[in-house]
């Protein structure tokens, strides 16, 4: 039997240490966790280009590398690059779960989806954003990021969690996801919301809910990041959905080139 692999993608400014503590009890579910590193956060060279081909590339790779299927996880941000995945590798993701993610339309990144929904602007950290590396980066301030992704953490996990932020590509981050409802409207999808989120307001995930239709929904009463403040919730969600789209059969197709314009 295949391996019921579930592939973790961090959000901006993060790593796969987001991922540290629902590793465990999803290998104790039953699962194959693998934690993705993506390009243009922490480290890059001068001359690379991240932009939303290559970081989706990069999960493909991951994916390709797998025995089966796998559900991808997008936290925040990395519910972009898992769309995009979805749409490169329809055959090959079982299901797709986003947590407080950019669940996003086909060409609408984060900045126009605020705009739709009438959030004024900066919304959530953007207004603490600190440039870096001449503007091509930006990093979150610890004492901002405690308070806008992690405040329903105990002190100390917000604490060590917004110390770990690094500095995140803005190439890497503005992106909007290129999906067909062909390919990545076939995959099963949960959208895990997570209602006192300081950055992606609730009005906004929900605003993704309509406009991307069909998603199961699991609503937690808490902050950006379940991974520390309601794990065993997090770890029901995931582990249950997941359940349920490995069990699915599901047509195949040939993987598509790459994202188009």
């Amino acid at each position: 039997m295949s391996a019921r692999n579930i592939v973790l993608i961090h959000g901006a400014w993060a790593g796969g240490w987001v991922w540290d503590r629902v590793c465990g009890p999803l290998t104790s579910a039953g699962f194959n966790p693998v934690v993705v590193e993506l390009p243009g956060s922490g480290s890059w060279n001068p001359d690379d280009v991240i932009d939303l081909d290559a970081v989706a590339e990069h999960v493909v790779a991951v994916v390709e590398s797998l025995d089966g299927q796998c559900t991808l996880v997008g936290h925040s941000g990395g519910g972009i690059v898992a769309s995009q995945v979805a749409e490169l590798l329809p055959s090959r993701v079982a299901g797709l779960v986003y947590v407080a993610g950019m669940m996003l339309p086909s060409q609408m990144d984060f900045g126009m989806l605020c705009i739709e929904v009438g959030l004024a602007s900066p919304v959530g950290i953007s207004r603490w954003l600190v440039p870096v590396d001449d503007g091509n980066a930006t990093v979150v301030p610890p004492e901002a990021g405690a308070a806008v992704f992690f405040h329903e953490a105990p002190v100390a996990d917000a604490i060590f969690a917004a110390r770990m932020l690094v500095p995140q590509l803005e190439s890497a981050r503005l992106m909007a996801p290129v999906w067909t409802e062909e390919r990545f409207g076939t995959v099963p999808r949960l959208y895990v919301e997570c209602t006192l989120d300081r950055t992606v307001p609730i009005e906004a995930q929900r605003a993704m809910q309509k406009l991307v239709p069909g998603a199961q929904v699991v609503s937690l009463d808490t902050d950006h990041a379940p991974q520390l403040s309601t794990l065993p919730e997090l770890i029901e969600a995931i582990a249950d959905f997941a359940q349920n789209a490995f069990s699915r059969t599901r047509r195949l197709e040939p993987a598509a080139t790459g994202p188009s314009s």
